[in-house]
């Protein structure tokens, strides 16, 4: 599959679809890489052109220790591949790039989805007590640089949830979000710098004059859970989904039932 040669980085991506159709732009979560979409893609891909990457720091993606935009990445892309707008789909911090972009770009964007995410400056807010002691075993293995211990923290974290015990849940899927992100343990003291949008997004929301689909996962972290609150009052166009039985990536725990929900909404705003 193709790489794009950019400044300081290769960035690795896949197509699939006719791309006469309306483009999709997915944007993984930053405990994953774009292979977390494998098991919508086909459905996606019957009406669309369905466009995925591993962003600097992730996947099969390569980076020099450089400062970056991405939303410039993104937009690059898409100039790349001939795509004037794209309704762009992000799950966490995929979906926070996304946001970027329809305020940053908003020429570019036909309809924003994001799953489990923020906006770019939202004000940091009290955790529980479970995710504080989870945050602190965080901080402890990167100071010690144990990457390997790192990564699967992140997943019970994010993946899993502060609330769930992983022997409660669907082996398969337990065993898919730690091979989600262990592919990126490699890129593990990348000096590679996002530069943020500013002024970030937070207060920009209102601007967001596209269809927006907002979607979490219940067993998700306090903050997503308000942030989720936040985007569905504060865009215009928005609407909300939760998903009962999912923590950070309900679009991989709940596939089939994600994949139901994304394809109705898409048709029925004719993206």
């Amino acid at each position: 599959m193709p790489d794009l040669e950019l400044p300081g980085a290769s960035l690795y991506y896949e197509t699939e679809g006719h791309v006469s159709s309306p483009a999709l732009l997915l944007i993984h979560a930053g405990v994953a890489t774009l292979r977390m979409w494998d098991a919508i893609v086909p459905a996606l891909a019957a009406n669309h052109f369905v466009i995925r990457y591993d962003a600097r720091g992730y996947g099969a993606t390569t980076t020099e220790d450089v400062a970056f935009s991405d939303r410039d990445d993104a937009i690059d892309l898409l100039d790349h591949l001939g795509i004037a707008r794209a309704t762009v789909i992000g799950c966490s911090r995929g979906g926070r790039i996304g946001i970027d972009l329809a305020v940053e770009h908003p020429e570019r964007v036909a309809g924003l989805v994001t799953i489990g995410s923020g906006p770019s400056g939202f004000p940091e807010t009290e955790l529980t007590e479970a995710e504080d002691a989870m945050f602190d075993e965080l901080d402890a293995a990167f100071a010690a640089e144990d990457w390997g211990v790192l990564q699967d923290l992140e997943v019970r974290l994010w993946s899993i949830g502060p609330t769930r015990d992983e022997a409660d849940l669907d082996p398969a899927f337990v065993a898919e979000a730690y091979s989600l992100n262990r592919a990126n343990a490699a890129h593990r003291g990348e000096g590679a710098t996002p530069t943020p949008l500013d002024p970030p997004a937070y207060d920009r929301l209102v601007d967001i004059d596209v269809p927006t689909l907002v979607t979490v996962g219940d067993h998700d972290l306090s903050i997503v859970l308000i942030q989720y609150a936040y985007l569905l009052t504060t865009i215009p166009h928005a609407q909300g989904r939760r998903f009962p039985h999912s923590a950070h990536l309900p679009s991989v725990e709940q596939r089939d039932e994600f994949e139901g929900v994304l394809l109705t909404w898409l048709a029925e705003k004719g993206l």
